[in-house]
């Protein structure tokens, strides 16, 4: 077996492992047998298992860009970055170990080099494009840094709260919230009061004790989310 089918078998092994049991529960030991490999291949080739997680982490990243590439966009630049933000979520939710490692291994230089970077190279073009119609009220790099850090931010809140108390509706207040800083057209086409509600939905949502019961408070979302709308 060439050192390259050997990579190939461990990093698979490892993000099989990781996205069935969690990143704490992996051992090499475990990876080995599952890759059917010897363990001084393991550590010939990734030095130890912080390696072999940097790994699994950035075959996290070309799955996450090779769903991001398949994207077909289309003539509305804040089309597609609104639903590249659903699709964001929609991954971490849908891989929650493997998400949780992949940004929580990102360094300094890996936000400007290797997958990471190809990511936001990718957002900066994204925003590049809602520039060109005339539509961003930022520059283009706060614009980015202010959707990645906002859309990881409640990705990871999502993946972390209990099923049952999930509220996806928190990720649409967020988008929503984000564009509406970014973009002239969110600002044009928001009333004084659908904005308020909106703002107002938004600091509901993050409020875990706001003196109403579960009832009330889902009710007061549902109008105010009629209302920002």
């Amino acid at each position: 077996m060439t050192n390259s089918e050997s990579r190939e078998r461990l990093v698979r092994a490892a993000m099989k492992l990781v996205e069935e049991q969690g990143v704490k529960a992996l051992s090499t030991r475990a990876v080995c047998e599952e890759a059917g490999v010897q363990a001084p291949a393991l550590y010939r080739l990734f030095g130890d298992k912080e390696g072999l997680l940097d790994a699994v982490a950035e075959a996290g990243f070309e799955r996450y860009l090779g769903a991001k590439k398949a994207l077909e966009g289309s003539d509305d630049a804040l089309a597609d970055l609104r639903s590249g933000w659903d699709g964001h979520v929609r991954f971490g939710l849908e891989n929650p170990d493997l998400y949780r490692l992949m940004f929580g291994r990102v360094t300094a230089e890996g936000m400007v080099r290797g997958p990471m970077g190809e990511a936001k190279a990718m957002l900066r073009s994204l925003v590049g494009r809602i520039a060109a119609q005339g539509e961003l009220t930022v520059d283009v790099e706060t614009a980015a840094d202010l959707i990645l850090s906002a859309n990881i931010g409640v990705t990871l809140y999502l993946i972390d709260s209990p099923e049952e108390d999930r509220d996806l509706g928190l990720s649409d207040v967020s988008r929503d919230s984000v564009t509406g800083m970014i973009s002239s057209r969110e600002v044009r086409t928001k009333s004084p009061l659908a904005a308020q509600a909106a703002k107002l939905r938004s600091t509901l949502a993050a409020t875990e004790d706001c003196g109403l019961t579960k009832g009330e408070k889902a009710l007061m979302e549902e109008l105010l989310e009629r209302l920002a709308g």
